[in-house]
């Protein structure tokens, strides 16, 4: 006879899966007392706590810096990465670029914050101008 309240048990293999991480970020979680799991013969995780875990994690898009959300998007304020993902590019060629002075990026803590007009600015001048430049080719 099976209970209506039964939790849901899942492997780390299968917490890992789901949560889009590697086994040992976990072990890590786990270790760290972030994640509650039992062991018995294996690792056994709920799965109410995991998307506990999960809901609750760090992560970059949450950071903080003087009080302020470092990558509001909202207010068109993106990561490196962020920035990369949308102009399809590799996140290297965005870091040249602003050591370059292409792209204005901003410091704020050990992060870089790049403003929605710097994009535009970038790509009208440098990704279009160099997509022109190789058609012409």
């Amino acid at each position: 006879m099976t209970s209506t309240n039964e939790k849901k048990l899942i492997s780390i293999t299968e917490a890992a899966k789901l949560n889009n991480v590697t086994r040992q970020a976990i072990y890590v979680a786990i270790k760290q007392n972030k994640l509650q799991a039992t062991k018995k013969t294996r690792w056994e995780i709920d799965v109410d706590d995991l998307n506990h875990y999960k809901k609750n994690k760090y992560s970059r898009s949450k950071s903080i810096f003087n009080g302020e959300l470092l990558f509001n998007n909202s207010l068109g304020y993106f990561s490196i990465g962020q920035v990369a993902k949308m102009l399809s590019v590799p996140a290297q060629k965005i870091y040249y670029a602003t050591r370059r002075g292409h792209m204005k990026a901003t410091r704020k803590g050990a992060a870089w914050v790049v403003h929605t007009e710097e994009i535009k600015i970038y790509q009208e001048s440098y990704l279009d101008r160099r997509t022109a430049q190789s058609r012409a080719i």
